[in-house]
């Protein structure tokens, strides 16, 4: 065989060892990618009074892992990555907004996958360390009327348009919304709104490939279930550095499985909040009628995307019976259940524990956490 040959051939042999190899490294589909964010906050109420900086920035870190499939749902997804992700932004103006460090679990999802093009959907509720608050000792913030407290919520949502250049490297552009606020336990409570666009380099030590499990998958029972949802949370009503009163929520609702990987559902909210009556006799408003007047029940419908033992909920209700201190004519929860039984058998088929975000349009009511049943 002449020598140019044997080169070709044993390059190519070392090639396709190297590749098998990086496929059944236990390594192989961790990764790390970084995002210089370029923003801008925007009024999203008449409320927020703060100045509006020129311009807002983030540097967004995320601890990636491509799944391989290991777990059912991994494969009913079409195998997204899962991760952490850690995000410092700077608003641009630190004397009033200060900085955000959030920190939130990532899932993003394919939407339009080929060899070197893809589009995804990258999704995070997290927790935010806010450095400026509003505050009128020891140092004097009135102008920041949007936090209330250091502790925040914090949501990322962005889509990316990934060129992958090997096994190894990618870039991307996109573009992201982010958003901060306590919930109202804390006052004032407008919470933070950024969008912008971002550029991106992901890098995978072994590969972006791992091997991967693709089982003949069975569909599951397109079953009905009979739920309920007990939570609780809390408010600092009307001024900042007010008392915090309860607020108690309880939900009602059938939800049927489909396509294996979503659940649908309706049904009744209740709440009742304490600190509406506080309000009614501190201004002795309808004596005697305060408590009757601090219930709210809505009508609602949802979707709960499910990921194994976690389900991302999105949910849009419409009151049916306001409050005396009214809101707007309907609202929205953005949450996760995290299951703790989850049987296709039995009396009780699911148990789990959530956290959620109520809101009215972009301003957050309160952040909720209960346990949740379905039988």
């Amino acid at each position: 065989m002449p020598a140019s040959l044997r080169y070709l051939f044993c390059l190519s042999a070392l090639i396709s060892t190297i590749s098998t190899r990086a496929q059944d490294n236990p390594w192989a589909g961790y990764g790390v990618e970084a995002a210089y964010v370029s923003g801008k906050i925007f009024k999203h109420s008449e409320k927020f009074k703060g100045p509006i900086p020129d311009y807002s920035q983030a540097i967004d870190i995320n601890l990636l892992q491509q799944t391989r499939g290991n777990k059912l749902w991994q494969q009913r997804r079409n195998y997204p990555l899962v991760g952490i992700g850690i995000t410092y932004t700077d608003y641009g103006m630190d004397s009033v907004y200060g900085k955000c460090i959030g920190a939130y679990p990532i899932l993003q999802l394919p939407l339009v996958r080929g060899k070197k093009l893809e589009w995804t959907l990258r999704l995070g509720l997290g927790v935010g360390y806010v450095t400026r608050t509003y505050e009128r000792v020891p140092t004097f913030d009135t102008i920041n009327n949007a936090i209330g407290g250091h502790l925040n919520n914090f949501t990322m949502f962005a889509t990316d348009l990934r060129y992958k250049i090997n096994d190894q490297w990618a870039v991307s552009l996109g573009g992201n919304f982010s958003h901060i606020s306590d919930g109202a336990w804390r006052q004032p409570n407008l919470g933070v709104n950024m969008y912008g666009g971002h550029v991106a380099v992901r890098y995978f030590p072994v590969s972006s490939k791992p091997e991967r499990k693709n089982d003949v998958l069975l569909p599951q029972k397109n079953r009905w279930l009979l739920q309920a949802r007990m939570g609780f949370s809390a408010n600092e009503y009307a001024i900042a550095d007010g008392p915090l009163y309860p607020i108690y929520v309880a939900s009602v609702f059938a939800s049927k499985r489909y396509a294996s990987k979503n659940k649908a559902y309706a049904g009744l909210d209740y709440s009742y909040h304490p600190g509406i009556t506080a309000f009614m006799r501190n201004n002795e408003i309808s004596p005697g009628l305060e408590a009757q007047n601090s219930w709210k029940s809505a009508a609602f419908v949802g979707n709960e995307f499910l990921f194994g033992r976690l389900g991302l909920v999105l949910q849009v209700g419409f009151y049916l019976q306001q409050a005396y201190l009214r809101s707007h004519k309907y609202y929205q929860k953005l949450g996760y259940n995290f299951y703790l039984v989850q049987n296709e058998q039995g009396a009780v088929k699911e148990l789990c524990v959530y956290t959620m975000l109520k809101t009215h349009r972009t301003q957050a009511e309160f952040i909720e956490f209960g346990v949740g049943l379905g039988l």
